[in-house]
């Protein structure tokens, strides 16, 4: 079959509006404290990644930890949910990216503690840390290490 020009660009078309749909910006909605500062700069990292958040200042967010399902010993200072995954902690916005793309089975990602030189606690050092994905019986493994 002859290429021509309108193949060509129905095809580019088709493309386009296939990407444009994939790069609008998801919403990621942040439970947070009020106070925490390594928070709001982590929901800023995520805004200049392209995506929507919507920041909610709870006195508590221990029960939305619970509501969603974070295993003992995951916890950070923030809990947020995109596209109903779980997001724990500061996990950098292109592995919350890659998980949206592979759409795994599982709960979602965490960032346990608040290591720094994860996004939202910059400073003089970076530690090395692992993002963990959390499977659906609440198992962990080894997502990606920064």
């Amino acid at each position: 079959m002859k290429e021509t020009w309108a193949s060509k660009a129905g095809l580019w078309l088709a493309m386009s509006w296939a990407w444009t749909g994939m790069a609008l910006a998801q919403e990621v909605t942040v439970y947070k404290s009020p106070t925490c500062g390594c928070c709001t700069k982590w929901v800023k990292h995520v805004e200049a990644s392209g995506f929507t958040v919507e920041a909610r200042d709870v006195p508590d967010v221990n029960p939305y930890k619970q509501k969603l399902g974070l295993p003992l010993g995951l916890g950070s200072c923030h809990t947020a949910v995109v596209d109903g995954y779980l997001i724990e902690g500061h996990v950098p916005a292109a592995d919350i990216r890659r998980l949206l793309a592979e759409q795994p089975e599982a709960k979602g990602l965490a960032v346990p503690g608040m290591p720094m030189g994860s996004p939202g606690m910059e400073g003089p050092r970076k530690d090395l840390y692992e993002v963990l994905l959390i499977d659906k019986d609440g198992r962990t493994s080894v997502y990606v290490r920064h």
